[in-house]
């Protein structure tokens, strides 16, 4: 399906890649792993031919449908939700206009336009609608919201009806990066589920362990330039990567004694008359050694501390008979809740149920019609959310907005923390007016983490982060003494962190006393989480 072939890339002069090779065969599941810049969305680029390579060559089957998922969507005009997973406005005329040029030029005889009749004639089957509304649903659209213009919806959610089309115009070789990103937690469930069902090939980069493990079959690693091929999920990754540093630390170790030895030897003895031939014969063993790298060590989360935050209460916070209405739309009516001192509660539930409301009513972020919010005995509570702007001084760098958040941490501690984030290097002295979303996200997280309340209400504070990050944050929040209401569409944040589940549901709020796979055994859900969620 996809062979790429010794390829190379290189920008400003600095190599990027060099000799990577790779074959993606039909219905492989693979996922390109590595540090930020490593290279992997820079390949997906160049098998799109949306960049030029410098050496080497990628080839694709001549009849291979390829749908690309990008992490950010295109612009909007304005079609509805529907018209973007049809592809009515966009991708149909385009497409059409891409085969009548193709046509003109006399080039009907190559991949360009097999692949463009494909999928002009998908979208424009019959039954390509009653699939797009199919995957719409499944991602987490209801009825109402198709006929919306798209440009009313926010990213996440447009990059849904993108993904709607692109999975109902099934085509031979997914290219996912970061897929999960901007889906919740029902519909990323919904969505490994429906890939484990079909047969197309999946190439995807992700930093969501837990999907990863259960969709990948393969995982291609940059490391230092190059491209290393492993079998397995993410995390049969992990355990062989450890397991080849081992033996390559071993093998490097034993060939530096041995070139240690023969150093000694030749020094010793390379002017003594009875062993001058032996000393001779050593050097030119030396001189045709092929001589081992000294191994770079697997990449580690940073084992970050919270300073402990200020004691409070045993109850941290109360809401009591809250009624909660967007309108007609009635979200609560009499909602009881409450989080003790060092609950650490995960909040379930399908789209829309009020998971999110949930949270700005605890952080008095919303406003609600009826009922009573209580802070608990020295409250102090922090709010992170991907959609908050939280105060960033324009003409802070991002090293400064840290050590002014917290005046107590070594600025060499400053800079180890933000390097785990992904700021690294010269990054730290950006204005933080010119950072991107992602890079706002996550130094309003690492602010928290230097200067953390007592009472912690996180939404969705893996997105924007590398596996690592993600890692260091765990760590972090695992060490963490206060306490932790959160939204997560990470299965493994989740499974790792949470203690309690409150599952959300039409308004109704059904607490569990234990972790998320004990809610699954309480639901009877094992093994089906989406229907644990939607139930």
């Amino acid at each position: 399906m996809l062979t790429i072939r010794n390829l190379a890339k290189a920008f400003s002069g600095r190599s990027l890649f060099e000799g990577v090779s790779m074959t993606v065969n039909y219905g492989d599941r693979v996922a390109l792993v590595g540090p930020n810049g490593a290279g992997k969305t820079t390949l997906f680029s160049l098998i799109l031919g949306n960049e030029t390579i410098d050496a080497g060559e990628i080839n694709r089957d001549e009849w291979t449908t390829v749908g690309y998922l990008p992490q950010e969507s295109e612009a909007l005009g304005d079609e509805t939700v529907l018209e973007v997973a049809t592809g009515r406005v966009g991708a149909i005329p385009s497409l059409e206009a891409t085969l009548r040029e193709l046509e003109k030029a006399g080039t009907c005889d190559c991949i360009e336009y097999y692949e463009a009749q494909a999928k002009f004639d998908a979208l424009n089957d019959p039954q390509f609608e009653a699939k797009a509304k199919k995957m719409l649903h499944g991602l987490g659209f209801l009825e109402e919201h198709f006929d919306r213009p798209a440009s009313d919806l926010s990213g996440g959610w447009v990059m849904r009806a993108h993904l709607a089309r692109l999975l109902a115009m099934q085509p031979d070789l997914l290219m996912l990066d970061e897929p999960t990103n901007h889906l919740d937690l029902s519909a990323l469930l919904w969505f490994q589920e429906y890939l484990k069902t079909q047969s197309c090939a999946v190439l995807l980069i992700s930093h969501d362990r837990q999907f990863m493990d259960d969709i990948v079959q393969k995982v291609f690693e940059f490391s230092n330039k190059r491209l290393l091929s492993w079998k397995g999920n993410y995390s049969e990754y992990e355990i062989q990567k450890k397991e080849a540093f081992t033996r390559a630390s071993a093998a490097y170790k034993n060939q530096q004694k041995e070139v240690s030895a023969i150093k000694d030897f030749v020094a010793r003895f390379r002017n003594v008359s009875s062993k001058a031939a032996q000393a001779q014969s050593r050097l030119k063993m030396l001189d045709k050694m092929e001589m081992l790298e000294k191994p770079l060590p697997p990449r580690k989360p940073y084992p970050f501390k919270f300073p402990s935050p200020v004691r409070g209460g045993q109850r941290a916070i109360a809401l009591e008979n809250i009624h909660m209405a967007y309108g007609d739309n009635k979200v609560y009516e009499g909602l009881d809740f409450e989080v003790q001192r060092g609950d650490r509660t995960v909040l379930i539930g399908p789209n829309g149920a009020g998971k999110s409301t949930l949270l700005k009513i605890l952080a008095d972020e919303l406003k609600f019609q009826k009922g009573v919010r209580t802070e608990g005995h020295n409250c102090r509570l922090g709010y992170f959310s991907q959609h908050r702007s939280e105060a960033l001084d324009p003409e802070n760098n991002v090293l400064d907005e840290v050590l002014k958040a917290s005046p107590d941490i070594r600025e060499e501690e400053a800079r180890g923390i933000l390097g785990s984030f992904m700021f690294r290097k010269e990054e730290i002295y950006k204005k933080t007016g010119v950072l991107s979303g992602g890079e706002k996200s996550r130094l309003n997280l690492v602010k928290f983490l230097v200067n953390p309340p007592n009472l912690l209400l996180m939404d969705e504070p893996t997105t924007h982060l590398d596996i690592l990050t993600v890692e260091s944050l765990i760590i972090a929040l695992e060490r963490y003494e206060g306490s932790l209401v959160f939204i997560s569409h990470d299965v493994y944040f989740i499974r790792r962190l949470a203690t309690k589940v409150l599952h959300v549901n039409k308004g109704t709020v059904t607490p569990y006393a234990g972790n998320y796979d004990y809610f699954l055994e309480k639901t009877n859900s094992k093994g089906n989480d989406r229907a644990a969620i939607t139930a």
